[in-house]
């Protein structure tokens, strides 16, 4: 991957350097923050060499895989770091919407400092196991205090990322936060402190979020009202120092214990839950994780996965059912892999299935499991039966990171040495019943009982080249070979029998792979994203079988129009290098009047 042309064209097609707020990325996600999400041209940004999809909903998500760190400095030496003044106002989005994606650019930058602390724990708590290195022994301490330190400092790392989002001082929102961890401040506090006669609340607050971040959020607004009215020549020490002064006592009297009873009753509540519902409760969750992950919405998860590590030092929901699924997914990959006689197929399912048991299961995800039902199946069908096992034998995770082979240790007890046994078994368990299913299952889209595909219209217009339409995207084929059409009427219906694997969330493209295997995408019009989904009305969801004829959108051509965009549908195959492309009829006076393309299987 050229990743500098990479990034370059992902930066074009979110609408430029001067819309993007704020960048992040995840272990296989590029994460922006976007001051206009409308201006994202998702067709044009999941056909970039090097992106796998493309998720636009709180935050514009670009699916890289494994290089996607790479992707991201190439991304960020263009930019820059976004500032604050003169950038465009951020369209209105709900306050909802806001929170999440708030809580993502928090969290999400911590997980590798903590998982690298974790998993070296765990890593020491396995050989102390082993009788190789004593917890005794002054190495021992040395190293423990190396994986410790991230998860004690936690609150000065929150402190960075929720200065770096609000665009306030970092250096003095950190300043702020450190009084609560400061050795002295922790005695005072210990002995019973006081604050102008009042006393404050002995909260032991290392390894605490929910307080720093308070403390920044107070901060900011401090912050804005005293550069606001402090001189100018006074302003650089003046505004820290009042800033301070305010931020701190108010954070020891009121926001930090609020903070404290705030995760405490975060990770209290999702632990009375699985008291209540036990096992079912992991089983059900690794079940929806294939959904969460797709549409990018597990990340929410990681204030209580944090919040629980911070306050019990384990956590025993999330991270287990994500062990169950993300083995499923490689147990359902290498059995499609093993037999599959399509050699892309082989590959991409060879390649995703060693992903998914590191781990990192979007390539399998985006490359195999969603375009593909049956294997969607084995996956949920292991993700139960595996985390539903997890569940009842009560394993825990010691370590927040992404749970897979090279991560195992992060289920090593310091009280329980079975822990780590029962948590080989529940993925033994998952990758085996995944495994298995998708092996009995998988059955290659038959081909060779049809010399010729046929696809009949899907708008109902004239037929044009594609090579005629007003867009380079389309016109040069950088996404694939077909038709378009200068539609007269306003329905899109499926050509042929097949899954919608995509709904677009503006409502105007559509992707689906027919049951023969022919992987298509539907565009409505040209920049009708502008449209923000006014004039759209998808009748089908995702993953929902369809038969030809079948509508699958419902757009207003008045709508279009009306704002003077190009209304013309284009049908793209994008897995074209598997079958040679044939123009249908266009005259309708022939015989099939409504067979408009034609593939046939490339030899």
């Amino acid at each position: 991957m050229n990743h500098l042309q990479t990034a370059l064209d992902i930066i074009a097609q979110v609408g430029g350097a001067e819309n993007i707020e704020h960048i992040e990325h995840c272990s296989t996600r590029l994460r922006l923050s976007l001051y206009d999400n409308g201006k994202v041209n998702e067709a044009a940004l999941g056909a970039i060499d090097g992106v796998l999809g493309v998720r636009v909903n709180v935050q514009c998500q670009v699916i890289i895989g494994h290089e996607v760190v790479q992707v991201y400095d190439a991304v960020r030496s263009l930019v820059g770091s976004p500032q604050s003044g003169g950038q465009p106002a951020r369209a209105k989005v709900s306050r909802g919407a806001q929170a999440v994606d708030f809580v993502i650019s928090v969290f999400q930058p911590l997980v590798p400092a903590i998982a690298g602390g974790g998993v070296l724990k765990s890593l020491l708590l396995l050989l102390d196991v082993l009788g190789w290195l004593s917890r005794d022994s002054s190495t021992y301490k040395v190293l423990d205090n190396i994986g410790s330190a991230p998860l004690y400092f936690l609150p000065i790392l929150v402190a960075i990322t929720t200065a770096m989002k609000l665009k306030v001082n970092v250096l003095v929102a950190v300043s702020a936060v450190s009084v609560m961890v400061l050795p002295a401040m922790t005695k005072q506090l210990a002995d019973g402190a006081a604050f102008m006669s009042f006393d404050l609340r002995n909260v032991a607050y290392a390894s605490q979020v929910f307080p720093a971040i308070l403390c920044v959020l107070f901060y900011a607004q401090t912050e804005k009202l005293f550069n606001r009215y402090s001189p100018g020549a006074l302003r650089i020490f003046l505004s820290p120092m009042l800033s301070l002064l305010v931020t701190v006592p108010v954070t020891l009297l009121i926001l930090g214990p609020l903070g404290y009873e705030l995760g405490a009753g975060l990770a209290t509540v999702i632990l009375w839950l699985y008291g209540k519902l036990g096992f079912v409760a992991t089983g059900l969750l690794a079940a929806a994780l294939p959904f969460m992950v797709a549409a990018g919405m597990h990340k929410p998860m990681l204030p209580y996965a944090v919040a629980s590590m911070s306050q019990f030092g384990r956590e025993m929901l999330y991270l287990p059912a994500s062990l169950a699924h993300n083995i499923a997914e490689s147990g359902a990959c290498l059995a499609i892999a093993l037999k599959s006689k399509d050699k892309v197929l082989k590959s991409t399912a060879f390649s995703a299935g060693i992903s998914a048991l590191f781990g990192i299961t979007e390539p399998a995800l985006y490359g195999v499991t969603l375009l593909n039902k049956k294997a969607l199946y084995s996956v949920i069908l292991g993700s139960v039966v595996g985390g539903a096992f997890i569940g009842w034998m009560a394993i825990q995770a010691f370590a927040l990171v992404g749970p897979g082979l090279a991560s195992i240790s992060m289920f090593v007890s310091p009280d329980d040495p079975m822990n780590i046994v029962w948590a080989f078994a529940g993925a033994g368990l998952s990758f085996a019943v995944a495994f298995i299913s998708a092996f009995v299952l998988w059955r290659d889209r038959a081909t060779e009982n049809a010399d010729e595909l046929t696809f009949t219209r899907p708008v109902e217009g004239q037929i044009i080249p594609l090579e005629n339409v007003n867009d380079d995207v389309f016109s040069r084929k950088i996404m694939g070979d077909g038709i378009a059409i200068v539609p007269s009427q306003g329905i899109l219906r499926a050509p042929a029998d097949g899954t919608v694997v995509n709904v677009f969330d503006s409502g105007h493209a559509l992707s689906l792979l027919t049951d023969a295997g022919v992987e298509l995408i539907f565009h409505i019009g040209i920049d009708t994203i502008r449209l923000q989904g006014e004039g759209f009305s998808p009748r089908v969801k995702e993953g929902q079988h369809v038969k030809s004829g079948d509508t699958l959108i419902e757009f207003s051509l008045d709508a279009i129009t009306a704002a003077g965009l190009d209304p013309v549908v284009m049908m793209v195959v994008t897995n074209g290098e598997r079958f040679s492309l044939t123009p249908g009829n266009t005259d309708d006076k022939n015989k099939n009047p409504h067979i408009i393309m034609t593939l046939k299987e490339s030899v």
